[in-house]
């Protein structure tokens, strides 16, 4: 999900569409979310880890 995120970041900045770049941003913070819950135990989705 982060790794989506930067890539829509990148094409949203490349061809100046600001909609991609707020889906962008707003899935790169969901993904870091996700990411540090999954890295102090609590279980994700029903996992524990989430990478």
């Amino acid at each position: 999900m982060i790794a989506l995120g930067i890539v829509l970041l990148v094409i949203g900045w490349l061809l100046g569409i600001s909609i991609l770049w707020t889906l962008g941003i707003i899935l790169v913070v969901i993904g870091v979310i996700l990411w540090v819950l999954g890295s102090v135990g609590h279980a994700v989705g029903g996992r524990r880890h989430y990478w």
